[in-house]
């Protein structure tokens, strides 16, 4: 008699479909509380309940079929080779040879069409293309996969997009409705599906370049020839092999090293460099500079609060104990492992580009100072010659602080936040190495469906237009003064389940450009890490729906055209542009390397 559970039993038949699709023995199918994944050969797909529901049990099929028919359709190197750089178009790209991927399992095998369709219905729950109410807010990318799957297997849209993918439809049809056609005619070929694909990114004007393929060559080449350095400075920093670097910038190092107790890889890459690297010529800043004038407060913008008496301003070690910490920090890092290539990349090329905003210059051809290396034959030849000299100058620099607001709501449960914090760390350990100071601050509510401060409008009998109507909780993770070493633990708090709630963005922002505007530097960054719009059920149900939007975009107007302080955005699966003037979009954690450096790093470069 067999003593495994219906859960064991499932999870092995799934291997052995797995196996079959594959042709591979060695692929092994598990069970996460995650979002689903394939690394390698095992593949995680989310646990259903214990009773096996007919629909979780059709979610959980379509997870494993679909990662099984991608390792036997897909080739990583020729995707990644044909991949655009643009971070929307690459999203677009990824999800279109998803489609590719699952018609040549759907058109083949009714049952596993019905499982794939379950398993994109999940995902479409959680996508934005669920809840648009404007052509903006839906993402191009879930739009494709979406109309590509349509076009190659016939199947509907799941229930819930209709209303999102009609804003899109016509315009996409227009202009790359016949690449959609001949995408159906190449599903067996990845390479000349592959070039169709990001011929139709051309005609939306996602992909901007006009010979793609050359560009991206020599891109490549580029991108190699960087990624040959970094390898090399890596095997020299592993070998002990050491350089001059910036005397501050091994401070903090060591400092980081003492207290974590351990080396950090790409510190060890940035003191094996002796020399910064410097960006590329033409390099232009995403943010602008304007005079250093303290501004009034933020006006209100007729925007009401019911009450403010059950808000909270509160430290991330305050909402939990320091061993839940310790374990969600765990977590986090946890979450961080696949990713250490490109986090240790991203890391040491970003810090190089600050590094090198702030090298410092000489005066040559002096009297007395140290000894200038390219005057040693002179030096020789003419002992006597007094001018083999060079003198330090410190190039004039901003003293800079950087806040990083990150949003905590609902919405971004499960990878997004997990993308958020990742992001948010690098940032942080990043510019401290660089002697810029960086506060982490975050914003959610206390409860869902208004808290307190609903009951209290209910008591007073329902006034009509009472404002926001939620308890506010804005959490410091780490202060601008306090070394990232201490604080580090503090952003695993992101990933405890019940923190993530409704986000209120404006009086979110209002708040940390009130902490910004009285710090004593000189240069003053403000970047929000979000996944789109606002949203409060309790508010927008007695207000009208765009009442937290407009305050928004009042808030956000102002900052950049009236405060000193440097407005600019990081979008978490979502394009923010239609919010942030300055702004660059991850689709995934993986995309925080490559060309993302080079955007990441242009939103600090000084005019």
């Amino acid at each position: 008699m067999s003593t495994q559970s219906p859960l064991d039993d499932f999870k092995a038949a799934l291997s052995s479909v797995a196996r079959a699709v594959t042709r591979d023995a060695e692929v092994e199918v598990g069970f996460t509380a995650d979002a689903p994944a394939q690394i390698g050969k095992a593949i995680k797909v989310p646990t259903p309940s214990r009773t096996l529901p007919a629909d979780q049990v059709a979610e959980a099929r379509g997870f494993a079929d679909s990662y099984a028919l991608r390792m036997k359709h897909h080739s990583e190197k020729l995707h990644a080779a044909a991949r655009p750089s643009e971070p929307l178009a690459a999203a677009a790209f990824d999800a279109m040879e998803r489609a590719r991927i699952e018609a040549l399992g759907a058109r083949h095998m009714d049952g596993m069409r019905g499982n794939l369709a379950s398993s994109l219905a999940m995902r479409m729950r959680s996508d934005p293309i669920s809840r648009a109410q404007s052509r903006e807010d839906v993402p191009i990318s879930s739009a494709l996969e979406l109309m590509l799957r349509e076009a190659l297997t016939g199947d509907r849209a799941p229930q819930g997009t209709e209303t999102g993918l009609s804003l899109v439809r016509e315009w996409i049809t227009s202009e790359a409705g016949g690449d959609l056609t001949a995408l159906s005619m190449l599903l067996d070929d990845q390479t000349a599906f592959a070039e169709t694909a990001k011929l139709a990114l051309r005609h939306l004007d996602l992909i901007q370049s006009d010979e793609p393929l050359e560009e991206g060559a020599e891109d490549g080449g580029e991108q190699d020839e960087s990624e040959a350095e970094e390898s090399q400075e890596e095997q020299e920093s592993e070998d002990g092999g050491a350089g001059e670097s910036q005397v501050d910038a091994r401070a903090e190092m060591a400092g980081d090293q003492a207290d974590d107790g351990d080396s950090d890889p790409d510190a060890q890459e940035m003191e094996a460099d002796g020399e910064p690297e410097m960006g590329g010529e033409g390099d232009e800043g995403m943010l602008p500079v304007r005079p250093n004038r303290l501004p009034s407060d933020i006006p209100d913008f007729n925007y009401l609060r019911f009450t403010e008496k059950h808000d909270e301003i509160i430290l991330a070690t305050e909402l939990c104990d320091a061993d839940e910490l310790t374990r969600l920090r765990a977590y986090l890092d946890t979450q961080m492992q696949h990713l250490q290539g490109a986090v240790t990349k991203l890391a040491n090329r970003l810090q190089r580009r600050l590094m090198a905003q702030q090298n410092r210059a000489w005066d040559f051809d002096q009297e007395e100072g140290q000894l200038d290396a390219a005057r040693l034959a002179r030096v020789i030849v003419s002992p006597g010659q007094s001018l083999s000299y060079k003198v330090e100058r410190d190039t004039d620099f901003r003293d800079t602080v950087v806040t990083l607001l990150i949003d905590n709501s609902g919405s971004m449960r499960g990878r997004p936040i997990s993308i958020a914090a990742i992001s948010a760390d690098i940032l942080a350990r990043t510019l401290e190495r660089c002697g810029v100071k960086t506060e982490i601050l975050g914003f959610t509510t206390r409860t869902w469906k208004g808290g307190q401060s609903r009951e209290d409008w209910l008591a007073a009998g329902r006034p009509a237009h009472p404002g926001r109507l939620n308890d506010l909780r804005h959490i410091i993770y780490k202060p601008a003064d306090e070394p990232y070493r201490r604080a580090r633990k503090s952003l695993g708090l992101m990933m405890r389940e019940g923190l993530l709630k409704e986000n209120i963005d404006g009086e979110a922002l209002t708040w940390a450009h009130s902490r910004i505007i009285g710090r004593p530097e000189e240069r003053k960054i403000l970047m929000v890490i979000s996944d789109g719009a606002p949203v409060d059920d309790s508010t927008l149900s007695v207000n009208h729906g765009a009442y937290l939007d407009q305050h928004l975009r009042q808030v956000i107007d102002w900052i950049e055209n009236r405060s000193p302080v440097e407005l600019c955005a990081i979008g978490i699966g979502h394009d923010v542009t239609r919010y942030y003037s300055r702004a660059v979009t991850i689709m995934d954690a993986e995309q925080l390397g490559g060309t993302m450096v080079e955007q990441l790093a242009g939103l600090f470069d000084v005019d």
